[in-house]
C-alpha cells in the first residue's frame, strides 16, 4: 500500500519529549520517570504503559473550587512510548528551572512529576475578579508541554520596555516578571470593555523575563458540549471556554 500518509511515520529520537508534529506530542517513558499528562490527551500508545488518574490534596480541590484555576491531571507510568494530543493545539516543550513560569493550567498538556504547581492570585488595581485573575506557578526542575492556539509569539520584558497582554491571550510568563491586570477605559465603569473597540482586561509585565501570547483569545473548549454551534462553544471573556471552564469547577 502506497500513500503520503506513511510520510507521518513516528519521529525516532532518544529525548524524553520529542514533538512529533507541532500539534502531537511525543513522551518515552523508560519505567522509573512517570508523566503527568491532562486528563483524556493520550490519542495512542505503545509498549506497557498504565494510565491513573492523579491524586488531589485537600487544597489543590479547595483551591480549583475557588479559583477555577488547577489541573486534572493523570499518571502515566511504566515502559513504552506515549502521545498526547488536544484538540489539535500547537504543542510547545518549555524546560523550567530556578526561573519559574506561570501559566494558565487551561494550556498545560503535559509535564514531569518533579516539578510542584500551586494557585496563585494575579494583581488588579480594581480588586475585582476576571479572565486571568488566578494563574498557575509551575516550580522546580523539569519540562512542561504547552498548547497554543495556532503558533505563539513570544516577548521579551526587560526593565526598559514592558509589555501589555489581552488576558484571553496570554498563555504563559516568567514567574520573576511583576504582573498587574488592568483595565484601561475612558468609561466611568471599569466593569465596561473600552468603548466601543471590543478590548477589555489586559495583563501587564515588567522585569526582566518572557511573556507568550497566542494568535488567538479563546481558549480550548475542553468541556463543551459535542453538537453545540460554534458560538457556544467558543467565546471570550465572561461568556467564553474559560468562564464555562471555571463555572464547571463551581458546579
Amino acid at each position: 500500500m502506497q500513500s503520503p500518509l506513511f510520510n507521518h511515520a513516528e519521529q525516532q529520537s532518544q529525548e524524553r519529549y520529542v514533538i512529533q508534529n507541532p500539534q502531537l506530542l511525543r513522551v518515552s517513558l523508560t519505567g522509573h520517570d512517570d508523566i503527568l499528562a491532562r486528563k483524556g490527551a493520550m490519542v495512542a500508545y505503545q509498549g506497557l504503559v498504565d494510565f491513573d488518574g492523579e491524586y488531589q490534596s485537600s487544597g489543590q480541590r479547595q483551591a480549583r473550587a475557588r479559583t477555577g484555576e488547577g489541573l486534572d491531571l493523570m499518571r502515566c507510568s511504566g515502559q513504552g512510548t506515549v502521545y498526547f494530543a488536544n484538540l489539535a493545539q500547537y504543542i510547545h516543550v518549555v524546560e523550567v528551572d530556578h526561573e519559574g513560569l506561570t501559566v494558565d493550567s487551561s494550556y498545560v498538556l503535559a509535564l514531569d512529576t518533579s516539578l510542584h504547581t500551586e494557585v496563585i492570585a494575579v494583581d488588579s488595581q480594581y480588586g475585582v475578579s476576571g479572565t486571568g485573575k488566578y494563574q498557575l506557578n509551575i516550580t522546580g526542575r523539569g519540562k512542561v508541554a504547552l498548547m497554543t492556539s495556532g503558533q505563539p509569539l513570544m516577548l521579551q520584558v526587560t526593565p526598559e520596555k514592558y509589555v501589555s497582554a489581552d488576558a484571553d491571550a496570554i498563555v504563559a510568563w516568567s514567574t520573576s516578571l511583576r504582573v498587574q491586570m488592568q483595565a484601561q477605559t475612558h468609561n466611568s465603569s471599569v466593569r465596561s470593555r473600552r468603548g466601543s473597540t471590543g478590548e477589555g482586561w489586559e495583563l501587564s509585565f515588567l522585569g526582566q523575563g518572557f511573556a507568550l501570547v497566542q494568535p488567538s483569545e479563546v481558549l480550548p473548549p475542553q468541556n463543551a458540549a459535542i453538537g453545540q454551534g460554534a458560538a457556544a462553544q467558543f467565546g471570550v471573556g465572561q461568556h467564553g471556554a474559560h468562564a464555562q471552564n471555571q463555572n464547571n469547577a463551581w458546579n
